[in-house]
C-alpha cells in the first residue's frame, strides 16, 4: 500500500511517499481501505512538529478520514466486509473522563494517522457512515464535527435565542454554525443600508 510518512518536524517538505505491505486484522480489528481524508489546523501543527514530544516519528498523518471495509479480525461482530465507516480520533477513548492514556492514542500524532490507502483500526473506534453522507463530507466528522459539538452542545449548552460567537469559516466554525442553529441560537440579521 501506499502512504505518506512524515519522519520529522520537517514542515510539508518533510512528506514521503512510502510503500508498506497491507496489514491483515488481528482479533478485534478491522482493515480499512480509506477514501477520504481531511485536513484540519491540527493536522499542519503536527507537520511542523507543533506537538512535541507527543508525536512519533516516522509518523502517517492525519487524523479524519473515511473509507470502506476490507478484512475483518477475529471477534469483530458490529461490521461486515464492505461497510462504510469513520475512524475515531481518539481510538482509545471509548467512554468515560478523559485520562493521559486515551488522549496519548490521538490518530496521526501518537499513532499513525489515515494518509495512507490502508488502516488497521480498533473495532470499537469505527462508527458507520452516515447513509446521507458522502465519504469526503463523513470525513470532516471526528476532528471539526466533535469539537463544534462538545463547544456548542455539551459544554456550552446553547439554548434558543442565544448568540454564538464563530472564530473564521474552517471547518469547526462551520459545524458550530449548524449546531447553533439546530439548537435555536438567534442568528444575526444585517442592517440595512442607511438612508440618504
Amino acid at each position: 500500500m501506499k502512504c505518506y510518512e512524515l519522519q520529522g518536524p520537517s514542515g510539508i517538505n518533510g512528506l514521503t511517499l512510502v510503500d508498506k505491505p497491507v496489514a491483515r486484522p488481528g482479533e478485534r480489528q478491522v482493515l480499512v481501505r480509506l477514501k477520504a481524508a481531511t485536513l484540519n489546523y491540527r493536522d499542519l501543527l503536527i507537520i511542523k512538529g507543533g506537538y512535541g514530544s507527543r508525536q512519533k516519528f516516522p509518523l502517517v498523518p492525519l487524523s479524519d478520514g473515511a473509507g470502506l471495509i476490507e478484512a475483518l479480525g477475529s471477534g469483530v461482530r458490529d461490521f461486515a466486509v464492505g461497510d462504510r465507516v469513520i475512524g475515531s480520533f481518539f481510538e482509545s477513548w471509548i467512554d468515560g473522563q478523559p485520562s493521559d492514556a486515551k488522549m496519548r492514542a490521538a490518530l496521526g500524532g501518537a499513532v499513525d494517522g489515515v494518509l495512507a490507502e490502508y488502516r488497521l483500526f480498533p473495532a470499537q473506534a469505527l462508527v458507520k457512515t452516515p447513509e446521507h453522507l458522502s465519504d469526503v463530507e463523513a470525513a470532516a466528522l471526528p476532528c471539526a464535527g466533535l469539537t463544534a459539538w462538545s463547544a456548542v452542545v455539551k459544554l456550552g449548552d446553547v439554548k434558543p435565542g442565544e448568540m454564538v460567537l464563530t472564530q473564521g469559516t474552517g471547518g469547526v466554525s462551520l459545524f458550530a454554525l449548524q449546531f447553533a442553529k439546530m439548537c435555536g441560537a438567534a442568528s444575526s440579521q444585517p442592517r440595512p443600508a442607511m438612508q440618504r
